[in-house]
């Protein structure tokens, strides 16, 4: 049995439930999934603060495992808090957004992410940059829906999202990223109606992190991602 720790980076349990589903639909058979959501943060993280809150909070969580894990999911798109779980866990730990990004760079030379609000580019840049993958990205587009919004009306939800992935071709984008965890489904309805390739962050990530772990392959220790300095934390 593999057990994936998938990490929501918000305090919503509706959205963690939704992204556990669409985990769950593509993980291997064998595969457990293991939907985590913080206890304290932002009910959504939507800017550099929220961000920042975020990372605090799913760091504490991650630092705080009652339970063995095999590897860990990190969804939110963007968020802040993949190098820290890098240095505190001895698991893989995958972000979706690497994860998009790593699977659109093999079905075309270049991906854009298609994303909530225009506050969010310049984290979702940082992100790409920090992972070595921004020279790829034919940009960063975004829906103008909050991301409580995506669920209350999914059909404006799925038009919101062509019509910028629409803007994203016309910029020269190949593949599509969609920027945001919890959108099971939306990614295969958008491939047909957009004949390119649409992928989602987290089955993409889910995955990675199923190969990894059966290779017994885990972040190296060695250097940037060694463990954390022995120190007193505060975190409460």
């Amino acid at each position: 049995m593999t057990v994936i720790a998938v990490v929501n980076c918000n305090t919503s349990t509706t959205m963690t439930e939704t992204i556990a589903a669409g985990a769950r639909a593509v993980a291997l058979p064998g595969t457990r999934i293991l939907p985590l959501t913080p206890a304290w943060g932002v009910a959504s993280a939507e800017g550099w603060f929220d961000s920042f809150l975020s990372a605090a909070s799913v760091l504490d969580l991650l630092q705080n495992l009652d339970q063995p894990v095999d590897g860990v999911v990190m969804a939110g798109f963007g968020e802040h808090g993949r190098e820290g779980a890098r240095e505190l866990l001895d698991v893989p730990v995958v972000d979706i957004t690497e994860a998009a990004a790593l699977y659109a760079l093999v079905l075309g030379r270049r991906f854009a992410v298609v994303t909530t609000l225009a506050r969010a580019a310049g984290q979702i840049e940082d992100s790409l940059r920090t992972a070595g993958l921004l020279d790829r990205c034919a940009g960063v587009f975004a829906t103008g829906l909050g991301v409580l919004d995506l669920e209350l009306d999914p059909a404006t939800t799925e038009e919101a999202f062509l019509d910028a992935s629409r803007q994203a071709m016309a910029a020269g984008a190949e593949v599509i990223c969609l920027g945001c965890a919890g959108m099971t489904g939306l990614d295969t309805r958008m491939n047909d109606r957009l004949g390119i390739p649409v992928v989602d962050g987290v089955s993409c990530a889910v995955a990675l992190v199923e190969s990894l772990a059966h290779r017994r392959l885990t972040t190296s220790k060695s250097g940037t991602y060694a463990a954390p300095l022995p120190k007193l934390r505060t975190l409460r």
